[in-house]
């Protein structure tokens, strides 16, 4: 499965690598961004994310400090966890709590501990459910990709009956109790209130991590670009001009001598450039 996706962020990213090498000469690439950045991290640990790709949500700053990413794969489960299907298959809490070392992690069976292992034993993505049909449930291949296909339609096309009792009878069959086959299949039920596949989460993931380097370290370039790259996101250019501003951006008015059709960035002011509207 392949997604081709024409996102907002691409644009504003190619635009805040333009900028950075013309203001601050640092020729920057998706591919050479500084990696595992702990006050990237920190920044967005403390929900610090207006104008960061998938993270700047209402809903997902109210999982940040909760959640306190603290490496690339902490992004992966932020960008996938935040959801309605994780939310109304009882995954989210599990996880935090797991997380927190407020739930003991435990794997019924040495096969599903590979598995889950990466996500504490709560499935958050399409691969891992297709995975324990597989080796808990007994599916075959094709089997497991109908599920796949299932997990986004059976609800409407009456199929969710036929995936429990063939998903509760193979685990069964296969040594695990029947309140955690019910359990399991709860979990990947809420697929169907859409999940994620694992392979998107990581891509988007890059894309959050960034987003939020730029904002982190050239917030007068995110800023700029961002505002080049409207409308998208969830917040208008005014906020983004108020947020550029608290973090020591300088945001100078239009001006019909120096202002220009995009906004621009002017002689620095201070630590980084002025934002010219």
């Amino acid at each position: 499965k392949i997604d081709v996706l024409a996102l907002g962020m691409l644009t504003c990213i190619r635009k805040a690598f333009d900028l950075a090498k013309k203001q601050h000469d640092r020729d920057l690439t998706l591919a050479n961004i500084p990696q595992d950045d702990p006050a990237v991290y920190e920044m967005v640990s403390h929900a610090d994310t207006i104008g960061v790709f998938q993270i700047e949500s209402r809903a997902q700053q109210s999982m940040l400090p909760r959640l306190k990413p603290a490496c690339f794969y902490d992004l992966v489960i932020e960008v996938a966890i935040v959801r309605p299907g994780p939310i109304q298959g009882d995954m989210v809490h599990p996880y935090l709590r797991r997380r927190n070392g407020e739930e003991p992690v435990e794997y019924p069976s040495k096969a599903l501990e590979e598995i889950l292992g990466r996500t504490l034993g709560v499935p958050l993505f399409q691969e891992q459910a297709m995975t324990i049909a597989i080796v808990a449930a007994g599916f075959t291949a094709a089997e497991a990709d109908e599920l796949r296909r299932g997990m986004v339609t059976f609800k409407a096309k009456g199929m969710m009956n036929h995936f429990q009792e063939k998903l509760i009878n193979g685990m069964t069959r296969n040594g695990y109790s029947v309140e955690y086959a019910h359990r399991v299949f709860r979990q990947l039920e809420g697929f169907g209130s859409y999940g994620f596949p694992e392979s998107h989460a990581v891509s988007f993931a890059l894309l959050v991590y960034v987003s939020a380097w730029i904002k982190c370290y050239y917030p007068d370039v995110f800023a700029c670009a961002l505002l080049n790259s409207m409308p998208m996101g969830f917040y208008q250019p005014a906020q983004i001009i108020i947020d550029a501003r608290k973090h020591g951006v300088e945001v100078r008015p239009v001006d019909i001598n120096y202002s220009v059709w995009d906004n621009r960035l002017e002689e620095r002011s201070g630590k980084y450039c002025a934002l010219r509207l």
